[in-house]
């Protein structure tokens, strides 16, 4: 069957969210799907979808639902076909998809760390103590949490000019972004310190960017093909099996992140309370062909230290 490819006037739809930072990835999809089939910019058409996660910005978000909060609309909008494919932040997706959806290309990761970002303090460590944090994350309030009760934890929500002028208003003295974000935004400059992996796990997915799309479209199934990373989906397989066996969402307090060591996968796993009081961890190291199978196993290994009830 011959490919028939988007033009001006049949353009491939590309649903996103508004933020700089999703359109920022949307345009990373595109721009890939320009060059992989010598296409111009102006055969794709970038389509801006308000989710309920941007919407209500007043509330934390545990009290709004969980990570479907930022794609419910976009899936919807993918499933009665007003637009072709969906690009996401894969740290914010579900581990399952809605009936007729599929979600299985992914771009090249981005750096996983967090960033330390902060008009006064160099440094994680520099922070004083008793100091205001800024962060709408539960695993990174969590964290640091476990690490240092003292702080005082305000709920940080919005997008990343959102946060920086709360931090220029006074309303903490820091906060923690995504190193990858701020990268794609061309706003590397704004980081105090990245923070390594060791000193805080990111969030399962973090860096990734997936696209998402209706099953039955072979067209479009067969042009993602061309800018899947199939590196990226290595790794996300073992992630989202952990957080999937965890039973996971924006309510519960996860971080894990698989790299590979030589021609080994290395997984980390980590579980918290919500107020930082226990902690959980272990890391394991296996064959590439056992991605899916570490993150489950994983899951179970630290769930069974903590108990089937640890986030009740």
């Amino acid at each position: 069957m011959e490919l028939k490819l988007p033009n001006p006037k049949s353009p491939l739809r590309i649903g996103t969210r508004g933020s700089p930072l999703a359109l920022a990835q949307a345009y990373e999809t595109r721009e890939r799907l320009s060059i992989a089939f010598g296409l111009s910019l102006d055969s794709f058409e970038i389509v801006v979808i308000k989710t309920t996660g941007d919407k209500v910005l007043n509330r934390p978000l545990k009290e709004i639902g969980g990570k479907g909060l930022f794609t419910k609309e976009i899936e919807e909008a993918l499933l009665q076909e007003s637009i072709d494919i969906a690009v996401h932040s894969m740290k914010d997706m579900p581990v399952q998809q809605p009936d007729g959806l599929i979600l299985d290309t992914f771009l090249p990761r981005e750096d996983v760390r967090d960033a330390f970002v902060s008009r006064i303090h160099k440094s994680l460590a520099d922070i004083p103590h008793g100091a205001t944090v800024g962060t709408s994350s539960l695993r990174r309030k969590a964290q640091l949490m476990s690490k240092r009760p003292d702080l005082k934890i305000v709920e940080f929500r919005g997008n990343v000019q959102t946060r920086l002028k709360k931090l220029d208003d006074g309303v903490a003295e820091c906060t923690f972004l995504a190193v990858a974000g701020l990268n794609r935004l061309k706003m590397e400059d704004i980081i105090t310190a990245p923070i390594s992996t060791d000193e805080m796990l990111p969030a399962v997915a973090q860096g990734a960017i997936g696209i998402e799309r209706r099953e039955k479209d072979i067209k479009v199934a067969t042009m993602l093909e061309a800018i899947h990373n199939s590196t990226t989906g290595l790794l996300l397989s073992a992630e989202r099996a952990f957080l999937e066996a965890l039973d996971g969402s924006c309510e519960t307090p996860i971080a894990g992140l698989a790299e590979f060591k030589n021609e080994n996968l290395r997984f980390r796993g980590e579980i918290l309370k919500t107020d930082g009081s226990e902690v959980y961890s272990d890391e394991q190291v296996v064959s590439k062909e056992d991605a899916t199978l570490v993150g489950i196993e994983m899951a179970h290994k630290l769930l069974s230290q903590a108990g089937n009830d640890f986030f009740s």
